[in-house]
């Protein structure tokens, strides 16, 4: 999608992750923007700071110890499609945050200055979004920017 004069209209992208099958399957989507002069990728992941209140409360699981361990998870992940991503020739910059998902992604939006978002309809946690909505939908409501919302 190009504006007049041929200038991209979509050469910022920022791409919440969660690593769930629609989130992979959204990574085509970005590479179909490549070739509509697409640049820059931000791959950004958040670890849910709620799940480690719930770990603290509910378990006798040292969390700290739990959060580096999914911390290094993340960051192994967050490597692959990085390299795939530059393979496929885009600029890739990777953001690891602790927090609540939709804020984090909404600050990411305003604070990288992103043209397009691309997220996966839903994630890992279908019992979540069965009660509270998904994080894509409320990214939807309150983002600023264009969304690409990548379904099933």
């Amino acid at each position: 999608m190009t504006e007049k004069g041929g200038m991209t209209m979509f050469k910022r992208i920022l791409f919440p992750t969660d690593f769930s099958d629609v989130s992979n399957k959204a990574l085509g989507y970005i590479k179909q923007l490549k070739t509509d002069g697409a640049v820059e990728l931000i791959v950004l992941h958040v670890i849910d700071e709620r799940s480690f209140h719930a770990i603290e409360a509910y378990s006798s699981r040292n969390a700290v110890k739990l959060e580096m361990e999914i911390t290094a998870g993340v960051e192994k992940e967050l490597r692959l499609i990085e390299e795939q991503m530059e393979h496929a020739g885009f600029v890739v910059k990777t953001i690891l945050q602790t927090g609540i998902p939709v804020r984090e992604i909404l600050r990411i939006e305003k604070e990288e200055d992103v043209s397009v978002i691309v997220i996966g309809s839903h994630g890992k946690s279908n019992l979540e979004e069965m009660f509270m909505g998904s994080v894509s939908e409320k990214v939807a409501r309150k983002c600023t920017k264009p969304i690409l919302i990548i379904k099933r």
